[in-house]
């Protein structure tokens, strides 16, 4: 059988930045056979500086704005952190990410940016906002300027970006019909970086939109909506920050050679440790300094990419990179205008912004449209019927993955019985209740095909996933076995790979009560985890025969997990939507089924989806089921990926389970199969005493319908 080869590097690229996310695009479309990508960032997605101004007037909504971080990923290959590194030890090439077990590499490359926070002007920290990171930036302006009333706005930092910022303020303030005091403060000179004539235009069209340009100033400090001049107190509901740059923490917590805060690199890119790279803001071109500038981040992309291939492979000649010595400044003018500007020539008009708006769109169509890469050709003699098997989408992981119910029933329905008196194994149910010296404990196990490329987080999932059978029969978890497949590698990374498994299964599980007793592994095509569970028992178990007419169900989890992996498998989910399903595939059922003890009947809802649970919860009780759509709760995007038409690999086998039910969108989300799903409890009376108390624990629980006396039939309202 062919296998892929065996992965034998680690590559991290800490923070998404402009020329990271070009590095992703290219190796998606190049990859180095060999190699375990990484991709560090604290957000799924990464603003484009270019279109900032656009987006604040207004021009640009913010998906236009954003590089989605995840689905880049996706095409690379590559695994995402969700984080923020705060620390790189290149003594014992690791990066720190709170929260998680050290990152190993075997290459590093930094591009985390700058920040416009200023830590030294008192006040501002609590009562202002820095222009950089983007995206909180934008958050908060979308906030404020969908506010009434009349606007008062304080820029701090009169250079060209704080300029962008005044006028984009004073257009979008404009469209809203808010009248507006727009201060544009700077402590020296304004428009220093540009040529007289430049300057002299962008003074005169700050002056023609009304914002009152300050130069010179002094501030003391900020408070709530007041800026504190030595002269003079400024009123402003809006308080932001775009004076300068400044480096990000990280680089000082890295052991590297640094001027003024910023990483020295040579022109190989290299810092002073040979295996860390360094790109765009947060590097200082020693060999040749220039301004912080988005055009010098997007030319060192391919000479990065070169050079880490280069190094990985062990082949080849590194290439220098030389900036140029000026480059064409295009500045937003608020409306749809610009001014350009290059070796000292200036032009101004709306010509300049359709120039401005086709590179700015031509940069970000590179990531909003992925090409296809093609998939291996199929063998010319093949059995019959592989191509069928196989199908036209990716193989989805997770429940998504797993055997429908209709197969599970056909090949072992039968092979499940007691053969001895303490066992008792609950055909169809959660788990099995076995009696050790007189102590009622329930067994289970699962595994899951990896989903996501990320080994942590991918286990969070899997032991939440395995618990939730132990939860969902009433028991509280007490040992643990561990199954690991990994993907073929060298022991060095097997030993890297292991150890961040092997910890966050240790973090799930000494959470939930339980102790890892042992395990087994072995090395596979692809990642795959799973537990054998054990849980003590001290009640009768909740099982899925109890239900009765009259009792409330409850769900504690939304649904579309399903249909969101799916997506995110072809790169067509948003990367926000797939990061809030993730994290709510992390959160532990364990407080719900403390909350739900007096349940008639229980489960968890996976793989055969919320009606295939619930249909055997009717079965096995000898009874029927109502529930209502709309009360259904769904994570984000999820019912807009199903109208597109995506479904998970199972789902067909789950839907033959209510076959002349309307193959709507909606229904759709009811056979979807859920990875670490919430519980499905049929509990006594209205449920909502219950389901207050979910409520307030957190859960984004809700009463979707009730349990009915007629027999096997689920009404859909």
């Amino acid at each position: 059988m062919h296998s892929p080869l065996p992965l034998t590097k680690d590559l991290v690229l800490i923070g998404g930045g402009h020329t990271h996310a070009l590095v992703l695009r290219m190796w998606g479309m190049q990859p180095l056979p060999g190699v375990r990508l990484t991709v560090i960032t604290p957000e799924p997605t990464a603003a484009y500086s270019g279109m900032l101004p656009g987006f604040l007037a207004g021009h640009y909504d913010r998906d236009t704005l954003d590089i989605d971080l995840i689905q880049l990923a996706r095409f690379a290959g590559a695994r995402v952190v969700l984080g923020a590194a705060t620390a790189i030890h290149p003594g014992d090439k690791q990066v720190i990410v709170p929260g998680r077990p050290p990152i190993a590499y075997d290459l590093a490359s930094v591009d985390v940016g700058i920040t416009t926070q200023m830590p030294q002007l008192p006040g501002f920290a609590d009562h202002a906002v820095p222009a950089k990171p983007l995206g909180p930036f934008c958050d908060a302006w979308e906030t404020y300027l969908n506010q009434s009333g009349p606007a008062s706005v304080a820029i701090i930092g009169g250079g060209v970006a704080g300029a962008e910022i005044a006028m984009a303020f004073s257009h979008a303030l404009q469209r809203k019909n808010r009248s507006a005091q727009i201060f544009l403060l700077d402590k020296h000179r304004a428009f220093t970086a540009l040529p007289d004539r430049a300057a002299d235009k962008l003074r005169q069209k700050v002056k023609d939109l009304g914002i009152t340009l300050k130069e010179g100033c002094d501030i003391s400090h900020i408070s709530e909506g007041q800026v504190h001049l030595s002269s003079e107190t400024l009123q402003a509901g809006f308080i932001c920050g775009a004076a300068g740059a400044r480096p990000q923490p990280l680089a000082k917590h890295s052991d590297l050679d640094l001027e003024d805060g910023y990483i020295r690199i040579a022109p190989d890119l290299r810092s002073s440790d040979p295996h860390v790279f360094a790109v765009g803001d947060c590097a200082f071109m020693q060999h040749a300094p220039r301004p912080k500038a988005g055009v010098y981040a997007v030319r060192q992309a391919p000479v990065l990419f070169h050079n880490l291939r280069c190094l990985l492979s062990g082949q080849g000649a590194l290439r220098p990179y030389h900036p140029q010595k000026d480059y064409l400044k295009l500045i937003s003018l608020g409306e749809k205008s610009a001014l350009a500007d290059k070796f000292g020539r200036v032009w101004s008009g709306p010509l300049m912004w359709r120039w401005k708006n086709h590179i700015d769109r031509k940069f970000m169509h590179q990531f909003s449209t992925l090409p296809q890469m093609p998939a291996p050709e199929l063998p010319k003699m093949r059995a019959e019927g592989v191509a069928e098997v196989l199908g036209d989408k990716p193989l989805c992981g997770g429940c998504g993955s797993k055997l429908g119910q209709g197969v599970l029933q056909g090949g072992i329905g039968v092979s499940l019985g007691a053969t001895r008196r303490d066992v008792t194994p609950l055909p169809g149910d959660d788990a099995a209740l076995v009696t050790v010296g007189g102590q009622n404990t329930v067994t289970t196990t699962d595994h899951l095909r990896a989903m996501v490329e990320d080994p942590v987080l991918m286990t969070k999932i899997a032991a939440h996933h395995a618990l939730g059978d132990i939860w969902a029969m009433g028991a509280k978890p007490q040992t643990a076995l561990v199954s690991l497949i990994l993907p073929r590698q060298s022991d060095r990374l097997a030993t890297r790979l292991m150890a961040e498994i092997m910890a966050s299964a240790s973090d799930v599980m000494q959470d939930a009560g339980a102790a890892i007793v042992g395990g087994h592994s072995s090395f596979g095509n692809e990642l795959t985890i799973g537990f054998t569970l054990t849980g003590l028992i001290e009640t009768p178990p909740i099982t899925l025969s109890g239900a009765r007419p009259g009792d409330s169900l409850i769900l504690t989890k939304p649904l579309g997990s399903g249909i969101l992996m799916a997506a995110e498998m072809q790169k067509r989910a948003h990367g926000a939507d797939v990061v809030a399903a993730l994290q709510a595939m992390t959160r532990s059922q364990g407080q719900a089924s403390a909350l739900l003890s007096g349940a008639h009947a229980m489960t968890d809802v996976t793989g055969f989806g919320l009606i295939g649970h619930l249909r055997n919860i009717c079965r096995a009780s000898g009874t029927s089921a109502k529930i209502t759509r709309n009360d259904i709760p769904t994570y984000p995007g999820a019912l807009d990926l199903a109208k597109q038409g995506i479904r998970s690999t199972i789902h067909p086998q789950n839907r033959a389970a209510l076959p002349d039910l309307a193959d709507t969108p909606a229904n759709a989300l009811l056979f979807d199969p859920q990875t670490a799903g919430g519980l499905l409890a049929a509990v006594p009376g209205d449920g909502m005493a219950q389901l207050a108390a979910l409520q307030t624990a957190g859960y984004q629980a809700a009463i979707i319908g009730e349990i009915t006396d007629s027999p096997d039939q689920i009404d859909i309202r």
